[in-house]
């Protein structure tokens, strides 16, 4: 849960002349939800331990992302068919976990900042990294499902940016060997709680204005809508 940004895009027309915007119903991408969900619970135990070990600030901003990113997938599962309300009530916890996420890795911080040594450079880079190759496979699943409803659009853009976060982590890594210093882990658990908040703030916004759309289908509020018919 990392670091998702809804954004608008073209949309496709349906057979009505409507645009048909994918919630999320289909065995496929129910399928590569589960698989992803998974995928992202167990590259949360093993950065969490790594982490602590380490004594990362990015590395614990990679664990809490793991962690939020299993539970609100699983909200996201949960809500494929249900109405509007209830999807984007999904996207609105997302947005909620988001924030929560990032004031705890500002408050890791700023207590490793007066308290801590140098974390594990080798560590950092080498978490970074399996990250990296959980989140590559994971957005592998849901590439051809990217497009959609605030819930369907915020599972895909939050592993594709997970994946960036995690290349930027393991990076920090050898900016901490070469340096020597702890501040540079510091600095990037900063930017990525700032990412954290901005993506926080856009999936309320996308969240909200479709629920405006439902309860008032006179503002034609149109969402990305690409419509995945094939099963994986």
């Amino acid at each position: 849960m990392s670091s998702c940004s809804p954004s608008e895009g073209a949309g496709e027309h349906g057979c009505c002349g409507h645009d048909v915007v994918f919630d999320g119903a289909s065995p496929g991408y129910r399928r590569a939800l589960t698989a992803v969900i998974w995928i992202n619970a167990v590259a949360f135990v093993v950065v969490a331990i790594g982490s602590w070990l380490a004594g990362s600030a990015s590395l614990a901003a990679n664990t809490l992302d793991f962690a939020a990113d299993a539970a609100t997938y699983g909200i996201s599962l949960w809500a494929i068919g249900r109405s509007v309300e209830v999807r984007s009530g999904a996207a609105l916890v997302k947005g909620a976990s988001l924030a929560l996420m990032a004031m705890g890795i500002l408050g890791f911080a700023v207590w490793r900042a007066f308290t801590g040594a140098p974390p594990e450079a080798v560590a950092i880079s080498g978490l970074g990294l399996f990250g990296a190759a959980a989140n590559l496979v994971a957005a592998l699943l849901l590439m051809r499902y990217r497009d959609g409803d605030a819930n369907v659009r915020s599972v895909w853009l939050c592993t594709r940016n997970d994946l960036i976060q995690c290349v930027a982590v393991a990076l920090t890594g050898v900016a901490v060997w070469l340096t020597g210093s702890r501040w540079p882990d510091l600095i990037v658990g900063v930017l990525l709680a700032a990412v954290f908040l901005r993506s926080a703030w856009q999936i309320v916004v996308q969240a909200r204005g479709e629920l405006r759309a439902a309860r008032d289908p006179a503002r034609n509020f149109v969402t990305h809508s690409r419509h995945p018919t094939a099963s994986l």
